[in-house]
């Protein structure tokens, strides 16, 4: 078998909605060439071996519909382009990228195919792809394949290059509300969610209304406890020191036992509690001082550190911190207990989908080691409770149990810090009971929240809390969408897309135009040339003034780049003329060009239309396909197909009588006079008409009024910008 083989004669990354699917894919041109003689039925051993690689292969349904019908194709007869598109999908979900859309489908040149996989990130997908391809040959030559290997570089891949589990949260509740998210770091949990002025950004837990003020004041501990106490929030006695014997006169002053931690630091470190000798505060003041740039000396509160996670002025979840504790058995020191009781629990690790931290033999593990007379290589009686740190992970949802009272409290706490979403540090021995009948108190103040620990609990239920940033930031049902029009076809989509932005501009908006004549915001030109492409639509949607976004799509640019928006308000589709869109992208058939085109239609909202030209038997047939209204438009308003629609209450825009009319059900309103249109040239250019009508049909769904639509149309000309 050594003489066949798979290559790739191109990928290429659509990176958002295409003819394949509404998601972002890797589309692959494989080339199989003699193995298309060599279905993997006549390969013998071939179906043990692939079984035996990958069996999670039997979960694929495939063709089938049932639990192991892909592994019934491999043992009947199957190709390798459609074993790499298992394997491909089955090792991101090995990976931690579950599940995922795939075809495999023959191009018009013999052993060459199309594979098309899901790619949640590019570099990631890519990767995978090659790894399968390597673990298929292996499979075909009978000779070695590491699957856990490779299973292992995918997912240290996905987990430096994917979204982080609390960030995806919110992108995914975003996306259940129809709302878009773009990610706009290639590597980071920067995310836009709506397009331009409705959109809003986060970096995981941190929104664009975290004030930089307030994220300040959580990170000066003394400061933020100032104000917290001055608004009646409960908080521990203590004040800043600035010397070691300075913190052992502040801790008699407060009464002993204390906490000392940096007064700027965060996420615990170099913070010790219940400490109560001279000697354990000193060395405490000399870990924490090389934390923060001062350090504070607290009363010490007895009871569970709790996290309270605040959003929008809200409590929405909520979770207990707990001790970390070996038992000693005799043989093993703590250092080697550490790792075999606590670091061996997959959910520790430094990766962001590790709700847990692994556990380090660091000064504040040492203090309390030293309290019970060890150190990191004791050995421990069998049996004997060794306490290894306090203030540990918060595994425990306690939610339910909050005291209204203290939910009130750690509200008004990220209240009077100033932040939208804020975590509650809150030290008490029964959270359900109010703070005041126990002397608990709130500790800090945390700006940029983690998520994990809610999302990911060890003990109760996970807490929505993506969602409940999501609601937050788009309050109402809101959607974070403006107008976005999309315009695609064989002739004519420039002129289209230009008199739609400018019809838009006369109603108000402050609109931006990507097409074929350049990139245009607000009628500015801001590029030259054609910039009907996936990036400059990009920036348009990225820009935080666009109040309305017109993006022509030709078709090589949704077969070969995908489409820049999920959906759109608007979906423009010209004409239909197969020829012209054959030959590049193997796109070699009319029904090739059909799925290409009708992308646009896919995507219109259902409170959006979809505007067809009603003498395009392809575009006719299209109208099925949208989830939203329907207007045609045509040059002939006797065309049975406009007659039918508007007996059926239907919306089109005609030619009739020399005249632009509006025509809804029975009802028709004269627009204009194809005499006082200098674009069509009174009627005389037909082409020109179809753009004109076209253009109307889309500011009509838009809902422009006439008189706008009326003075754009008879003010419009080619030349203009």
């Amino acid at each position: 078998m050594s003489s066949k083989d798979i290559k790739f004669r191109e990928i290429r990354h659509l990176r958002g909605p295409n003819m394949w699917t509404y998601r972002p894919v890797l589309q692959a041109i494989v080339d199989i060439g003699e193995l298309e003689d060599c279905p993997s039925n006549t390969i013998p051993g071939y179906y043990e071996r692939l079984k035996t690689l990958l069996p999670s292969l039997i979960e694929h349904r495939c063709s089938y519909g049932e639990r192991g019908g892909f592994l019934r194709r491999v043992k009947e007869g199957t190709w390798p382009a459609h074993i790499l598109e298992h394997v491909t999908l089955e090792l991101q979900n090995l990976a931690g990228l579950p599940g995922g859309f795939g075809k495999a489908r023959e191009t018009s040149e013999r052993g060459v195919y199309k594979v098309v996989v899901r790619a949640w990130q590019e570099q990631v997908t890519r990767a995978a792809l090659y790894e399968a391809r390597e673990l298929i040959m292996a499979a075909m030559e009978d000779r070695p394949f590491d699957v856990d290997a490779a299973v292992g570089k995918l997912a240290d891949l996905a987990d430096s290059r994917c979204l982080g589990p609390s960030t995806a949260s919110i992108v995914d509740a975003a996306v259940d509300r129809g709302i878009p998210a773009i990610r706009l770091s290639e590597t980071g949990n920067l995310v836009q969610l709506g397009y331009g002025v409705a959109m809003r950004r986060i970096w995981t837990a941190e929104t664009d209304r975290t004030s930089a003020i307030a994220e300040g004041i959580s990170r000066d501990k003394n400061l933020s406890k100032r104000l917290l106490k001055g608004g009646g929030v409960p908080v521990p006695e203590g004040r800043e020191v600035d010397s070691a014997e300075d913190a052992w006169d502040a801790a008699r002053e407060i009464g002993l036992p204390v906490c000392v931690k940096p007064v700027d630091g965060n996420h615990g470190r170099g913070v010790f509690i219940d400490v109560f000798t001279r000697e354990d505060i000193e060395m405490a003041y000399g870990v924490a001082a090389g934390e923060g740039s001062g350090v504070l000396v607290e009363r010490f509160i007895p009871g569970s550190e709790h996290r309270l996670l605040v959003i929008g002025g809200k409590l929405v979840a909520a979770n207990r911190g707990d001790v970390v504790r070996i038992i000693g058995d005799g043989a093993h020191s703590v250092r080697e207990l550490v790792e075999r009781q606590i670091n061996s629990d997959p959910r520790r690790g430094p990766s962001e989908s590790q709700p847990l931290s692994r556990i380090h033999m660091d000064s504040a593990a040492r203090i309390e080691l030293s309290r019970q007379k060890l150190d990191p290589d004791s050995i421990p009686e069998n049996g004997r409770d060794v306490l290894i740190q306090r203030n540990a992970n918060h595994e425990f949802d306690v939610t339910d149990d909050v005291h209204p009272e203290t939910a009130e409290i750690a509200a008004l706490a990220a209240r009077i810090v100033g932040l939208d979403i804020a975590g509650i540090d809150l030290v008490c021995e029964d959270i359900s009971r109010p703070l005041a009948a126990q002397s608990g108190a709130i500790v800090e103040v945390n700006a940029g929240p983690g998520l994990l620990m809610h999302l990911k609990p060890k003990v109760g239920k996970p807490r929505p809390v993506g969602r409940a940033i999501v609601d937050h930031l788009f309050p109402d049902g809101t959607r974070g969408r403006i107008p976005i029009v999309g315009i695609t076809g064989s002739d004519g989509t420039t002129v289209v897309a230009r008199i739609i932005a400018h019809l838009l501009t006369l109603s108000g908006k402050r609109t931006g135009l990507a097409c074929g004549d350049g990139l245009f915001f607000d009628r500015r030109p801001l590029e030259k040339g054609d910039c009907a492409r996936w990036e400059h639509a990009r920036r348009l949607l990225t820009n935080r003034a666009a109040e309305a976004v017109v993006l022509e799509n030709g078709s090589d640019a949704i077969a070969g780049e995908g489409l820049a928006y999920d959906r759109c308000q608007i979906g423009v589709i010209t004409n239909f003329d197969a020829a012209r869109h054959m030959g590049r992208h193997y796109i070699d058939t009319p029904e090739h060009v059909f799925a290409v085109l009708r992308t646009q239609v896919d995507l219109v909202l259902e409170d959006g239309a979809a505007i067809l030209n009603a003498r395009e038997p392809a575009l006719v047939e299209m109208a099925g396909l949208c989830d939203g209204e329907i207007i045609y438009f045509a040059r002939d308003p006797s065309l049975p197909v406009v007659t039918r629609h508007l007996e059926r209450g239907g919306r089109a825009v005609v030619a009739r009588h020399d005249r632009i009319v509006l025509a809804s059900g029975a009802d028709e309103v004269p627009l204009a006079g194809l005499g006082d249109v200098p674009l069509i040239e009174g009627g005389g250019n037909a082409a020109q008409t179809e753009n004109a009508l076209a253009a109307i049909g889309a500011a009509w769904g838009l809902g422009i009024t006439p008189d706008v639509m009326r003075a754009g149309i008879e003010t419009f000309f080619i030349g203009q910008q």
